[in-house]
């Protein structure tokens, strides 16, 4: 008889505890008819009542401060007395100079708070059990009524949030509920209301809400608070100095299972996202409160990641598995996924295993490293200083408080080799790489393993090397990343992070500009391989030409957004050359073909390079460029020294290429690129890996690309931002579209090329005068839209073409073919923006608003409206070709171009009167500043008379306001240009009064800004 083969069982990775469900099956759809939104909300609350959460008939805050009370003595096993409850709950829970950052932060870091009893003893009050979560209690109210604050009766209404989940008594998750069929950005928009005129009203209590859920019953996601919440919390300087903001819908995120799998219909999101374990395990776990006070929350592909780490950890230590293959794994998420918060969590987590004593992680290149540091300490001060030097790395090493390390591995090499039989060796450590997909092949990965004895290996990479596309030298048993980190434990493509959303699409133009001999076709054709004529001195004119040619389209430079509180315009790009050669050329023809341009036309170019073994790998790895430059021949360094004098110049900086000032001319330049600074940066191989900046949408390509360098490369465009960016850009001078569909196959799926890339410009163009036309035939110019009905029709009709507009735009072959004249274009945008206005004085005038049925593009509108320069330029124009007579085409002119602008709509009176008042000889420019200055001060004037504030105090407020950009409504400024007023006084209204000022000083400072 034979003996039965040997079974092998894997330990459980998956658990009924794990956050994120394995996978998910949806139940058969039972329901067919009509749907309201209140049976919506009341099918919800039942599956929520299922999952054992108390359904509580809360409508007041009286009731629910009272049930915050019954739930703090509760979980705290405490009775409180009247005086100490009092007393509590107005220092500690609803402080008067609490925020919503204050509370987020009493949530997220200090959740145990100290109570003083009567007798004078103290004890420890827990808000929200982190150790033991299932102690938490889940509560769900709904229809819980506040009167939003307005400083007239008009702008007071009462609200009706839609369900609010409890935990222990404090608002914590707000889901707002659309009916199946409505847009689901009305129930974002909902929210974003009440954040602004209503969460903060009364005791405040929900300023504690962490997470947002909405929902139209078919579509559901969920997002932090600080969302939609960071620009209404800060001063524009504040503002200023983030380095993101996530205020847009672009940055919601799906539920999903372990498999990716989208789970977006309420029934389901209810049942896995909802499920008590879930929703305690993200708001105890999975939420991350940056040094810069924004919460983020994390996807579920980024918990499952941890998650699966964090049992490999727990499972290898029991199996005692330590150093080998089954103690690790790595992680394959897609580039601009958000490795860094995944990496960051997970050792954080990690940290706080019983027995392990550090976590060690481990980045490669030094450009990477820096962007790397920067992000980690956003998470946790401090712990990227062993970056400094060996030494430093030695004594963190060495601290058992320093629990979480950053560090190169160079510096972790270095170490290695100098201290032989160091005791941390010995140490349980867990060690994680980022983009391991080349920092632990060689010599170095066979350093770290032969000299820790009891540690676990992790990988994150965006690109890992297969068996498809791995190197044929060095080590043959460390060629692909699954031989040096082992199981590969989550994927997230770069098709799921497009489908998601979390990226952009690639939108990729091949422009070849050398013709093949005796061709005739009248258009370019692919560039002939070969070095000396890639740099031939036409080829390169041609590029350049090219670039300066396209670069407003391309960047949409004429279009504008905001960015930390300020309007920019456009994007900007970076250009990879193919060899240091290459970029010193490139540079040069750059100038010459700037030379002679006015300040304002050149576009701002940097170039940066420095040492590197292979420009142009083979195998397709990106070769990493150290910071040191001696490398460097002479000629490279000398014209690399040229060009950051250039860069000096142009900033009024002092670098060059020593060690120190070219690591912070590293630094500066990579500044100056996310504050789209500078339009664009010649590299070599610097800045197309690990680097990230929102304000990326271009890359130019003139140099070979291919599978993880490839995709490394064009993934520095697709960095989401706003709606306005809606695709990175990739412009190529080389034939690359085998390699980049190779690649996408290799990094996504047989299937993802029509995923990945945007569908051809025909199609787009199709729909585009499918939707014109309907526009036309529906909605003729000059005719009334009468009804609500119609005037929604023609919002999303409008909507949509501006849309595919926004996109066309892009595209060479749109030139010329809009269909609509901008005059009607302009006409139409004038329509569209009096209904959006029409549309707010509804909401405001305590009326059922239609917006919850509608959405407006007004961010696209006013990516393309017209400025005051415009305006000016009218003005000089028609005045010199039609003297100052009564000019009615110029009033008309100027007119359509006002009413097509939301910025300038408030300011049509004083343009009208400036355009009336001038004669053919006027100085335009200067007469506008003076004209201005007078208007603005005489209109000031007026309402300090009339509010009776402090002249001088006034004055320097709003001065200060047109200096940040924003008017300062929170903080103490205000009440210092306030008449002398006691706030506790009879019907002294000081809390009215103030928004009362706040309000005039806002649309005084909205009708003038922009304008000189």
């Amino acid at each position: 008889m034979s003996e039965a083969p040997a079974r092998h069982f894997e330990p459980i990775a998956l658990s009924s505890e794990s956050t994120v469900v394995a996978e998910f099956v949806a139940d058969q759809r039972a329901e067919h008819g009509y749907q309201s939104e209140s049976e919506l909300e009341a099918a919800f609350i039942e599956l929520l009542r299922e999952q054992a959460y108390e359904h509580l008939p809360i409508t007041s805050e009286a009731q629910l401060v009272a049930n915050l009370r019954t739930q703090l003595e509760a979980l705290n096993h405490i009775a409180f007395s009247d005086a100490e409850w009092e007393r509590f709950f107005t220092t500690t829970i609803a402080g008067d100079k609490d925020g919503i950052v204050e509370k987020t932060v009493r949530i997220q870091e200090d959740h145990v708070q100290l109570l003083k009893r009567d007798d004078g003893s103290t004890k420890n009050i827990t808000l929200l059990d982190k150790r033991h979560i299932h102690n938490n209690r889940l509560q769900v109210v709904n229809q819980y009524e506040v009167t939003s604050t307005g400083a007239t009766a008009a702008e007071r209404r009462e609200n009706r949030y839609d369900v609010t989940v409890l935990v222990n008594g404090l608002p914590m998750v707000h889901i707002e509920l659309k009916r199946r069929g409505v847009d689901l950005r009305e129930a974002f928009n909902q929210i974003d209301r009440y954040q602004r005129d209503s969460f903060w009203s009364g005791s405040g209590l929900f300023e504690y809400v962490q997470l947002f859920v909405i929902s139209n019953g078919t579509l559901t996601k969920y997002y932090s608070n600080t969302t939609r919440f960071q620009h209404l919390s800060e001063t524009a300087a504040a503002r200023r100095a983030k380095k993101k903001t996530s205020s847009s819908f672009e940055f919601t995120s799906w539920w999903a299972d372990a498999s990716n799998a989208p789970i977006g219909d309420l029934t389901g999101f209810a049942r896995t996202f909802f499920a008590k374990h879930t929703l305690l395990n993200i708001l105890t776990r999975y939420c991350v409160l940056t040094a810069d006070r924004m919460l983020l929350v994390m996807r579920p592909y980024q918990i499952v990641a941890t998650e699966r780490i964090l049992s490999r950890i727990e499972i290898s230590t029991t199996y005692k598995q330590f150093g080998t293959l089954a103690a690790g794994g790595y992680v394959w998420h897609t580039t601009g996924s958000g490795k860094t918060l995944t990496s960051f969590k997970t050792a954080q987590l990690a940290s706080r295993l019983g027995d392990v004593d550090k976590v060690l992680f481990v980045v490669d290149r030094k450009d990477l490293d820096y962007q790397t540091m920067r992000e980690y300490d956003r998470f946790e001060k401090g712990a990227a200083n062993s970056n400094t030097s060996t030494a430093v790395l030695k004594r963190q090493l060495e601290d058992p408080g320093a629990r979480i390390i950053i560090t190169t591995i160079q510096k972790l090499s270095t170490f290695i080799a100098k201290n032989k039989g160091h005791e941390v060796f010995g140490g349980h450590v867990v060690i994680i790489f980022d983009e391991c997909h080349r920092s632990q092949f060689g010599d170095m990965h066979t350093a770290i393993t032969k000299a820790f004895k009891r540690y676990h290996l992790f990988g994150f990479t965006g690109t890992p090397i297969f068996a498809a596309n791995a190197g044929s030298g060095g080590n043959v048993q460390l060629r692909t990343t699954a031989q040096a980190f082992g199981e590969k434990l989550h994927t997230y493509t770069i098709v799921d992070a497009i489908n998601d959303k979390n990226v952009l699409p690639f939108r990729i133009d091949y422009v070849n500009t050398v013709r093949q001999a005796d061709t005739v076709v009248d258009k370019q054709v692919s560039a002939i391989d070969t070095a000396k004529a890639l740099l031939a001195p036409q080829r390169v004119r041609k590029v350049v030409e090219y670039i300066r040619e396209h670069f407003d389209q391309k960047t949409k430079r004429n279009e504008t957004y905001r960015l930390a509180d300020k309007r920019v315009a456009g994007f900007n790009s970076i250009f990879a050359t193919a060899s240091i050669e290459a970029a010193k050329i490139y540079y040069n023809q750059f100038g010459l073909q700037q030379l002679d341009l006015p300040e304002a036309q050149r576009l701002k170019v940097a170039l940066i390079y420095s040492y590197a073994a292979n420009e142009d790998e083979p195998d397709g790895l990106l070769d990493e460029e150290e910071f040191e430059t001696d490398g460097l021949d002479k000629s490279s360094r000398d014209f690399l020294e040229d060009a950051i004098q250039d860069y000096n110049d142009m900033f009024g900086t002092s670098f060059d290429t020593s060690a120190d000032k070219f690591q912070n001319y590293y630094k500066d330049l990579s500044l100056r690129l996310k504050n789209r600074e500078i339009d664009l940066v010649i590299v070599v191989n610097m800045f197309l890996t690990g680097f990230d900046a929102t304000t990326l949408n271009t890359l130019w390509v003139d140099k070979n690309l291919r599978a993880h360098g490839l995709i490394q490369a064009y993934s520095r465009t697709n960095r989401i931002l706003n709606s306005v960016k809606t695709y990175g850009n990739i412009v190529s001078f080389r034939n690359l579209e085998d390699e980049t569909n190779d690649a996408i196959a290799l990094f996504g799926n047989k299937d993802a090329t029509g995923i990945v890339l945007l569908k051809p410009y025909q199609e787009y163009f199709d729909e585009y005068a499918d939707k014109v036309a309907e526009l036309q035939q529906r909605i003729p110019l000059g005719q009334a839209i009468v009804g609500e009905d119609a005037q929604k029709a023609f919002i999303a009709l409008f909507g949509a073409i501006l849309r595919l507009r926004n996109i066309l735009t892009s595209f060479d072959d749109f030139a010329g073919q809009g269909i609509l004249s901008d005059r009607d274009l302009q006409d139409y945008q004038s329509l569209y923006l009096d209904l959006y206005q029409s549309f707010r004085r509804a909401t405001d005038a305590e009326k059922e608003s239609i917006n919850d049925d509608v959405v407006f593009e007004i961010e696209l509108i006013r990516q393309v409206e017209i400025n005051v320069d415009y305006i000016l330029m009218l003005v000089v124009r028609y005045r010199a070709a039609h003297g100052d007579g009564e000019d009615k085409e110029i009033k008309a002119t100027i007119d359509r171009a006002i009413d097509s602008s939301p910025s300038l709509r408030n300011k049509k009176d004083l343009i009208e009167t400036f355009v009336d008042d001038l004669t053919i000889t006027d100085d335009v420019a200067a007469d506008w500043r003076t004209y201005i200055e007078a208007k603005r001060a005489a209109e000031l004037e007026r309402i300090i008379t009339e509010e009776q504030l402090k002249p001088a105090a006034t004055r320097a407020f709003v001065d200060t306001a047109f200096r940040d950009g924003a008017i300062r409504a929170t903080g103490t400024a205000v009440t210092t240009i306030l008449p002398p007023l006691s706030r506790f006084s009879q019907g002294s209204n000081h809390s009215e009064r103030k928004q009362i000022v706040l309000q005039r000083l806002t649309v005084f400072f909205e009708r003038f800004v922009g304008l000189v």
